[in-house]
């Protein structure tokens, strides 16, 4: 967004919600985010090194798709549509699976599944939209804070995801952090809600935007837990970690006066203290009942239905 005027009045917001320009804010210079997309596939490399089609076949059938890419060939389509490996692999490097993470106590699995792609198409897919939306917030806000709501919403779109999938699959991707950094988006928009303009519009976009991606993840193969609990996660860490100071404030304050209002505004305080107790307090939970074996479906009979609904065209037991 840019302000409008030399350091006065309010600011505009960008269509998709995005932070402002303010006088005198530092612009960041974007390196993670790249890092992170040069990292995907760099692992993805890796997945299809490991999974050598040529060599160990298909469980169904058929011949590895592109097979002039010898080692690096895709599992047949009827087994992996995305072009990418066998599940197989994928729980080698470290898919996320309940009964290991549970019972045999591999809880770094929460992590690892959010370096992992199910296949070609999954990964520029992630890869495009994590340099649409991140690129123009780590410019905002920079690598640490942008980098810990990517972490921390991969993690809590992990964790719901074991919760309420059990053993019936196994996840990988990143869309639970990137879902994190479209809620980060949203609760940054609010929790800086008196210095916008134009943020009525920019809100509906991202709503819009949001609702979209959350109706696709109700399709067969997709994990919509992961985007729903990273886009919590995220929300609720945009509010702890994205709060900016009192339009001008900046500016009073190089001033030689000693009655300034304070740096952010009551609500602001408020928005933190409370996204921050319930962020522990979800993490915690969510944490404890994962490690008791609890499932979530059991306290939730209908929650099934966010993760996939069944139609005449396709079934969720897939």
């Amino acid at each position: 967004m840019e302000g409008s005027g030399a350091g006065k009045g309010r600011v505009a917001a960008a269509p998709v919600g995005g932070g402002y320009e303010g006088a005198g804010e530092r612009k960041w210079w974007p390196w993670l985010v790249p890092t992170v997309i040069v990292a995907c596939i760099a692992v993805f490399v890796v997945e299809m090194w490991v999974n050598d089609c040529p060599k160990h076949g298909s469980a169904l059938g058929g011949g590895c798709v592109a097979g002039f890419l010898r080692r690096f060939s895709f599992q047949p389509l009827r087994e992996n549509p995305l072009l990418g490996p066998s599940s197989t692999t994928l729980g080698k490097m470290g898919a996320l699976d309940w009964n290991k993470v549970v019972h045999q106590h591999q809880g770094w699995r929460l992590i690892s599944c959010i370096w992992l792609h199910a296949g070609l198409i999954h990964l520029l897919v992630n890869m495009l939209s994590l340099l649409f939306i991140g690129i123009r917030l780590e410019q905002q806000f920079g690598f640490v804070r942008i980098g810990a709501i990517y972490l921390l919403s991969g993690f809590g779109g992990s964790v719901l995801s074991a919760l309420f999938l059990q053993n019936n699959y196994i996840s990988v991707g990143a869309s639970g952090a990137l879902f994190g950094l479209l809620g980060s988006m949203l609760s940054e928009l609010l929790m800086n809600w008196t210095i916008y303009s134009n943020k009525v519009a920019a809100i509906i976009t991202l709503l819009f935007i949001i609702v979209i991606n959350v109706a696709i993840g109700i399709l067969p193969h997709a994990d919509n837990f992961a985007h729903i609990g990273g886009f919590i996660a995220g929300f609720l860490l945009g509010f702890v970690l994205l709060a900016r100071p009192q339009f001008g404030w900046m500016e009073r304050s190089e001033l030689p006066h000693t009655n300034q209002p304070p740096k952010y505004k009551a609500y602001q305080y408020v928005l933190w203290v409370v996204a921050l107790v319930l962020l522990l307090v979800g993490f915690t939970l969510s944490l404890v009942m994962l490690f008791k074996g609890k499932n979530g479906n059991d306290g939730c009979h209908w929650c099934h239905y966010l993760n996939c609904v069944p139609t005449s065209k396709w079934k969720c037991d897939t």
